[in-house]
């Protein structure tokens, strides 16, 4: 996941200054070994509890037996300013101002790093000709501890979109769902129980009153086309696709799963038949993405080219083939090409659909690799183009479509 990504880095980014900081405590050695040893000590206590409370902060959490930990800190800061020379909390408080910052409220941590530079600037005041030396000290107190407050809030910030892109994936598909059942619902409803009631007003009148039930029969079979048509409404409702509205769903589906995306759409404007087919295409190979694939990054594009649109959507993590383990493929009318399964997770077979152009587009195999690409190709030919899909050298596999940009060319 990328919060997770977010966090290692935060926290590798924090241990190397933790360590920066360590090391220069090796100059006590300049002035004995028993000096050295001590400074080593302190700087791993310090830096101890400041790795305990960092990687709960960057959680999101707190450390156990908070405070103490943060109280253990400042202890570890301050007590070797009366057991060493040369002031070697300046050394050591700019880690802690980055605590501070991170579990006290902002106006209260930014009010304790102040005190901090007002005890470090008085402690390290060597004269107007150390100046430079004492300044350098003082400000690295808030520089190094915004820094740490500013890769933890980048972490925790990271962790709460991710958390709210997922949650308004669950919130369109469950809205979607509830449209449906509703739709089903109202519509269906009144046929079904109509055919109900008319089917045992005939089956008690078919030996009494042939004729009336002749028509109660003639009427419940145009009740039956008037409930088909329902069903057909609903259908096409839910399947009106704009490609925009699904290039953003994919993005959200897709992040929230740890899948890196870039979409770049072309601003061009298209006939219907055209934006539902290259829709149906980014649907179909996102669930591949998400289905079949173990990608990491995934790019969607549009590009106008004289008269079609193309749309690539490409990734690093192809899915398997068990049968062959290869898949062979390359430009829409370039020649045959497996493809990725269907949407539904059908069994794998073989089948041929003709483009536009009158290239075709195989597809067989088994496991991810099926006849997805079929109904696709079905659909860019219906809007004037075609479709391919295929592996590429970077590990991963290419769904492309062209379709025309021209409603007359789409009919």
């Amino acid at each position: 996941m990328v919060s997770s990504s977010a966090r290692r880095l935060s926290s590798a980014l924090i241990t190397a200054v933790s360590c920066a900081y360590t090391i220069i405590a090796l100059v006590y050695f300049l002035q004995g070994a028993l000096y050295g040893v001590l400074a080593v000590v302190v700087f791993l206590v310090v830096v101890a509890t400041h790795y305990v409370n960092m990687r709960a902060g960057l959680r999101g959490e707190r450390p156990p037996g908070f405070p103490l930990t943060v109280v253990l800190q400042a202890v570890a800061t301050y007590l070797p300013d009366f057991l060493l020379p040369g002031g070697m909390s300046a050394l050591t408080t700019p880690l802690l101002a980055g605590t501070l910052l991170v579990y006290l409220p902002l106006r209260w941590g930014g009010a304790a790093v102040g005190l901090i530079m007002l005890y470090e600037g008085t402690l390290l005041w060597w004269g107007p000709q150390a100046a430079h030396v004492t300044l350098f000290y003082v400000v690295t107190v808030p520089t190094t501890g915004a820094m740490i407050y500013a890769l933890v809030r980048f972490t925790r910030v990271t962790a709460e979109l991710e958390q709210a892109r997922a949650e308004l994936a669950d919130a369109a598909v469950l809205k979607e769902r509830l449209r449906i059942s509703r739709d089903l619902h109202d519509g269906l409803g009144r046929s079904l129980t109509a055919i109900a009631l008319k089917g045992d007003l005939a089956g008690r009148l078919i030996d009494r009153d042939p004729g009336t039930a002749r028509a109660e029969v003639g009427e419940l079979v145009q009740v039956a086309r008037e409930a088909a048509q329902d069903v057909r409404q609903v259908v096409r409702g839910y399947r009106a696709m704009s490609l925009t509205g699904e290039v953003d769903r994919a993005v959200a589906l897709l992040e929230s799963s740890g899948v890196s995306v870039q979409a770049h759409l072309a601003d061009v404007t298209l006939p219907r038949r055209s934006e539902e087919a290259l829709a149906w295409a980014v649907r179909e190979g996102v669930t591949n993405v998400l289905r079949h694939s173990r990608a990491t990054t995934c790019t969607i594009t549009t590009s106008l080219q004289e008269d079609t649109v193309r749309l690539e959507l490409a990734n690093d993590g192809a899915p398997p083939d068990p049968g062959t383990g290869t898949a062979s493929g390359g430009k829409p009318g370039s020649g045959s090409a497996s493809a990725p399964g269907t949407e539904s997770g059908a069994e794998p077979g073989t089948g041929t659909a003709s483009d536009a152009g009158g290239a075709s587009v195989s597809s067989g195999g088994s496991g991810a690799w099926g006849t997805g690409i079929i109904s696709l190709a079905e659909r860019a030919a219906q809007a004037g183009g075609m479709a391919a899909a295929a592996r590429t050298g970077q590990g991963g596999f290419v769904l492309a479509m062209e379709v025309a940009v021209r409603a007359e060319a789409a009919s």
